[in-house]
């Protein structure tokens, strides 16, 4: 079979969303995975969400000039959708430099290949932890879905929409404030307990409230992150339920 220059054009256009949206992904897209493997992800899958509607040998070719046009629309796409669904564990991250910074985990910072940032310990813990949840409920077939309905809402060789800025904003604003919310209840109990040590180092000025605090404020940290794993389970499930219709819904849907 003879594939037609306008035909691998198209594969192109598909392999180059497909590209900026995996490699933004920390589970994807992570400095950890060989640049091979998302080469290769990105293959396989520009392959599979694309329907394959071989067009005739003599098919006209894109104009090259037009072409470059259109590859700048698939870059802008995928960065905005895979945007969106990086701000999923964006939010999460957010609630862990904020226990580390009350817990005082985040005085020691260390590299985070999986994020490409550096962190705590608590706050690399944490990310780990909702990566792993992420892939063990499936989070990552609704992602691929999400990542194939962008083709059905905005189809290869098409002009750029009108992207509305609103919805980049809303879809931020909703995910920091549920990050800083997910954090609230350690940072509260944290609080409380630095609030205990100010009024003990008032009636007890001779006790070292810092070097007592250290200890205990860790171990508060600990305790109330155990509890607030429990509770996160229906922040995790509906977080990730939505990550596809989060990418669709930054792109116009």
């Amino acid at each position: 079979m003879i594939v037609s220059i306008a035909q691998t054009q198209l594969f192109f256009l598909a392999l180059t969303r497909v590209l900026a949206i995996l490699v933004q992904v920390p589970v994807f897209g992570s400095e950890i995975v060989p640049n091979q493997v998302k080469l290769g992800l990105g293959v396989i899958l520009a392959m599979i969400v694309i329907p394959w509607n071989p067009l005739p040998e003599n098919a006209a070719a894109i104009p090259w000039l037009a072409y470059a046009g259109l590859i700048l629309r698939e870059l802008i796409i995928g960065f905005l959708a895979g945007f969106a669904a990086a701000l999923t564990f964006g939010a999460f991250q957010i609630t862990g430099k904020l226990i580390d910074m009350s817990s005082g985990f985040g005085a020691g910072q260390v590299f985070n290949p999986a994020m490409s940032d550096a962190g705590g310990t608590i706050d690399q813990f944490f990310v780990l932890v909702v990566m792993l949840y992420f892939l063990v409920t499936n989070g990552h077939h609704i992602f691929l879905i999400g990542l194939q309905d962008t083709f059905k809402l905005l189809p290869l060789n098409q002009p750029l929409p009108e992207i509305n800025p609103e919805a980049l904003l809303t879809i931020s604003s909703g995910l920091i404030m549920s990050g800083v919310q997910m954090a609230l209840p350690v940072v509260g109990a944290l609080f409380l307990t630095d609030l205990t040590l100010g009024l003990l180092a008032k009636v007890a000025p001779q006790v070292n409230v810092f070097f007592l605090g250290l200890p205990i404020k860790v171990w508060v940290g600990l305790f109330a992150l155990s509890l607030l794993f429990g509770l996160l389970v229906p922040s995790l499930d509906r977080a990730f339920k939505n990550i596809g219709p989060r990418m669709l819904q930054i792109l116009g849907a």
